[in-house]
């Protein structure tokens, strides 16, 4: 479980995250949703560590992960694994050798136990012949979801993934928010999902939380989302439904 309590995060005095607390629980998808500019990136990336908060609390369980120092919060960061929006591989590296680099960077394993472990988890995301592949030699898709295998790698409690559907088509994209949620059950992870897919949302929003000009302005869940009586968050996802018309239409 990651709990905030009231973080706030300015830059150039310019309040980007406003007192926001929220609870990510454990074995279920947690979602951060929001217009373009709300903050929800910034969010996400403080409760990571990417931005050193300026007020306010994040616990790893029972941890306050901002408060450590430098060593200590590496310890924690071994427990975490990340999906980036463009997968960020390397390009000059084959699919094993992405996949296996955390275990390179961040284990004393033998050789013989990276490779066996690497090719599990590309088992698992369904990428079994791919090993040998560049990143220019994969599908959106699959970028993504050799993204998720080398997050998975280190078989970690705590899961981010920032717009893991972004670039992919409508039924690539249920079969990466598919096997995110899968995967969160099966190692009963902490997981929490940046996006502004509606389609996610009503796929796999567990829990979800609706960030407005910096503050939460909504939680609830996929059930909750379509009935809910406030107007801001009810304007994001008619405006989502209708983005999501146009791009039909367009490809048409």
């Amino acid at each position: 479980m990651i709990t905030v309590e009231h973080l706030v995060k300015s830059f150039e005095g310019r309040t980007v995250i406003d007192d926001i607390s929220a609870v990510f629980e454990t074995g279920k998808t947690n979602l951060i949703i929001g217009q373009s500019g709300s903050g929800k990136t910034v969010l996400l990336k403080s409760i990571v560590g990417l931005h050193p908060v300026d007020s306010g609390s994040i616990l790893y369980d029972d941890i306050c992960f901002n408060t450590l120092d430098f060593k200590e919060k590496k310890a924690i960061r071994q427990h975490v694994g990340m999906i980036f929006q463009g997968g960020a591989l390397l390009d000059s590296s084959t699919v094993l050798e992405n996949v296996k680099l955390p275990l390179d960077l961040f284990t004393n394993m033998p050789e013989e136990e990276k490779i066996e472990r690497t090719y599990f988890c590309l088992e698992r995301v369904n990428l079994p012949n791919a090993n040998k592949l560049y990143p220019s030699e994969l599908s959106g898709g699959m970028v993504k979801r050799t993204a998720i295998a080398r997050a998975i790698v280190l078989n970690p409690k705590y899961l981010f993934c920032d717009e893991p559907n972004s670039g992919l088509d409508p039924m690539t994209s249920i079969l990466i928010d598919n096997l995110i949620q899968e995967i969160t059950e099966e190692y009963n992870m902490t997981t929490i999902i940046n996006t502004h897919d509606m389609n996610s949302v009503l796929e796999i929003g567990e829990k979800v939380i609706f960030i407005h000009q910096g503050k939460k302005w909504w939680e609830g869940n996929k059930e909750t989302i379509l009935t809910s009586d406030n107007k801001e968050l009810n304007d994001f996802v008619y405006a989502s439904a209708m983005a999501k018309r146009a791009r039909k239409v367009i490809l048409k």
